[in-house]
């Protein structure tokens, strides 16, 4: 299947969609049947030094795995204000040769010591600032065991050689770069990284914030990732650095409960991924605790919507409004499955999205959830969830690879808001992930789905995607950054490029538009967004307009000859491309 270039980014609403004849969608699994990969390998990730790192692998005869683990070890370092192993990822994992495709869940873990009110005060919420930097809000990391997990699993190159890059950047020292640099004031005014310990001396030397070009050495990181190297995740989960994790978690201010026994019983999980048919191709994506089923959803909705859409501003509001019915949707039915039943075969169902494409709202109303249990058994059916509107604030990151067999990675990592929780233990950042979760809670009302409870996954808003063509070969790789933003953020990288034939370039510039809830953000300092913002509200909508968005998208698109890779414009990733031949 051709990627075929739009004229420039402003011309992609303005076309009509393209006339794409319907076909039987076969699944990844009968890739295996297809001939040899001669497409090359690529990584696109948000920083040039991991992008290097995942490269080198690569070169090497590594595994997709292989770069991925290499390239996020490096983006802890250069890039911790947005992941780390500290943090947490999901990692979508293809294998050609097979056509197996497995969601690795690595998300955090809630320590066995929460209650379901540790956010509560005298009936009312906690603040986020004060929830955010207390250490009630860390949760078991998860990046460690996901590298050895699907290291074992997958990996051709030796367990020590992937941490290589990150150990010799960490001991020589790297650049500081302008994004890290320009977040740092600003966390001085509203976190507590400018007065804890080890990241006051580290992001603040001699109380000034690190200024961009520095060369910033981390002899701490370095170290913590020999011993990982050389003894594999036990080194992380038990003995001196667990200790130091939880002593770090458990300072003041609102110190938590996680204790040596939740880190050392850390699993990762796998989880099968969801397909859905999207025209003539298959798009899957992560189940939940992930969103990734809302692009499954987004794209039905979207395309029954878009069907008798003859003018661009229709389009647009078709865009607009199927992110508006799964938004409802993703928030009100989205947990962690091991907790909690989440009906993910109703919600994708193209029967069911059909019928919810049909329940469209006025553009000033507040859309409401469907009811994909109730329209499959035939009747209504009361939801056994409590409303949730959780707020995650961007601070993630992703990187795709694809590598020169034509195995995939789509990986999203996260250490929640900006630099987590403030936290710093051995040369790392710990998350805040248990923000994630609905801090709300009511003794009297049912709870959310995303509600808090021992070693349970916050419900997230990543979405790694990967698509396939009628063949069941390898089409795209896409996925972002960006909290609430991310099912919005990726989902216009698949409209924009599968329905808009906008190059993958062309698609992570457009501009985002995220549609949850009563309002419609439109990013107007990139072209055509104050186009696009004026017809939304010229049709009833209710228009934030926004500068600076947080998307991160990373994609790779397969032609028939190649791979086309694009960095979003917003953050500092690059490409890099290895052909064949090399």
């Amino acid at each position: 299947m051709k990627v075929t270039p739009t004229s420039g980014v402003a011309a992609g609403l303005l076309l009509l969609l393209l006339t794409i004849a319907a076909c039987s969608s076969p699944g990844p699994e009968d890739a295996a049947s297809q001939a040899g990969w001669d497409k090359g390998a690529m990584v696109t990730a948000a920083n040039p030094h991991a992008t290097a790192a995942g490269m080198e692998m690569l070169r090497r005869g590594g595994h997709a795995v292989d770069a991925a683990i290499a390239a996020h070890a490096v983006l802890g370092l250069v890039e911790p204000q947005s992941s780390g192993i500290g943090g947490g990822a999901f990692m979508l994992v293809y294998q050609r040769e097979n056509g197996a495709l497995v969601m690795h869940d690595g998300r955090e873990l809630a320590p066995a010591g929460v209650t379901a009110d540790m956010f509560m005060a005298d009936g009312e919420v906690m603040g986020f600032l004060e929830a955010w930097q207390g250490g009630i809000a860390v949760g078991v990391p998860g990046a460690i065991a996901l590298y050895e997990d699907t290291h074992k699993k997958y990996g051709k190159l030796p367990w020590a050689d992937l941490f290589q890059p990150a150990i010799n950047l960490a001991a020589n020292g790297f650049e500081v770069s302008p994004r890290m640099a320009g977040f740092l004031p600003r966390m001085a005014s509203v976190t507590r990284l400018d007065e804890n310990p080890g990241t006051a001396q580290y992001f603040f030397p001699q109380g000034q914030p690190l200024q961009a070009g520095h060369l910033l050495k981390n002899p701490e990181y370095a170290n913590t990732l020999r011993r990982i190297a050389a003894e594999g995740k036990s080194a992380f989960y038990r003995g001196s650095i667990a200790e130091a994790i939880v002593a770090a978690t458990r300072a003041d201010p609102h110190p938590g409960s996680l204790g040596l026994e939740d880190l050392a019983n850390y699993r990762t999980v796998e989880r099968a991924s969801v397909c859905g048919p999207y025209r003539q191709l298959r798009v899957c994506a992560g189940p939940p605790p992930s969103s990734g089923i809302s692009q499954i959803m987004m794209l039905r909705i979207y395309q029954h919507l878009a069907e008798d859409a003859g003018t661009r501003d229709e389009q647009l509001a078709a865009f607009v409004d199927a992110q508006r019915l799964v938004y409802a949707d993703r928030d009100h039915f989205v947990g962690d499955p091991d907790h909690v039943d989440v009906p993910v075969r109703q919600l994708v169902d193209p029967s069911y999205l059909d019928h919810r494409a049909g329940q469209r709202f006025a553009p000033g109303a507040t859309p409401e959830h469907g009811d994909p249990e109730g329209f499959a058994a035939g009747r209504e059916l009361a939801s056994s969830w409590a409303a949730d509107r959780t707020e995650e604030v961007p601070g993630t990151s992703h990187l795709s690879v694809v590598d020169s067999e034509g195995n995939a990675v789509s990986m999203t990592a996260t250490v929640e808001a900006p630099f987590g929780s403030s936290r710093w233990v051995g040369g790392f950042l710990l998350n805040n992930q248990m923000t994630d979760f609905a801090r709300e809670y009511h003794p009297d009302t049912r709870p959310q789905a995303n509600a808090i409870a021992a070693s349970k996954r916050p419900r997230s808003s990543m979405s790694p995607v990967m698509v396939f063509d009628e063949s069941g070969e390898l089409f795209m790789v896409s996925g972002s950054p960006g909290g609430n933003n991310i099912p919005a953020y990726v989902f216009k990288s698949l409209v924009a490029v599968l329905d808009w034939g906008m190059t993958p370039a062309a698609a992570v510039a457009f501009p985002n538009i995220t549609a949850r809830g009563e309002k419609v953000r439109v990013e107007v300092n990139v072209e055509p967004g104050p186009e696009i913002a004026n017809a939304l509200k010229a049709r009833g909508y209710t228009v934030e307009e926004r500068e600076g968005e947080n998307s991160g998208l990373h994609v790779i698109v397969v032609t028939d000859d190649t791979l086309l890779g694009a960095a979003d414009p917003r953050r500092e990733g690059t490409v890099e491309y290895l052909a064949r031949e090399e």
